[in-house]
């Protein structure tokens, strides 16, 4: 067995994803309550998640 393991993920990838996720869940949470459509809530989540990845890696970097 390998003493030290090598993570799946760094640190910084896995802060990244979970805010993504965050951000993707309460984006597509309010434009479900707001405009009451299972077709556009999902789809605005992905997109913010999306993005959000591409921003914070910026960011936090």
């Amino acid at each position: 067995m390998n003493e030290n393991p090598v993570p799946l993920l760094s640190q910084h990838a896995a802060l990244i994803l979970t805010m993504a996720v965050v951000i993707g869940v309460s984006i597509g949470a309010l434009t479900y309550s707001s405009e009451r459509s299972f077709a556009k809530a999902p789809l605005a989540g992905l997109l913010a998640a999306g993005a959000s990845v591409a921003v914070m890696h910026s960011l936090i970097g």
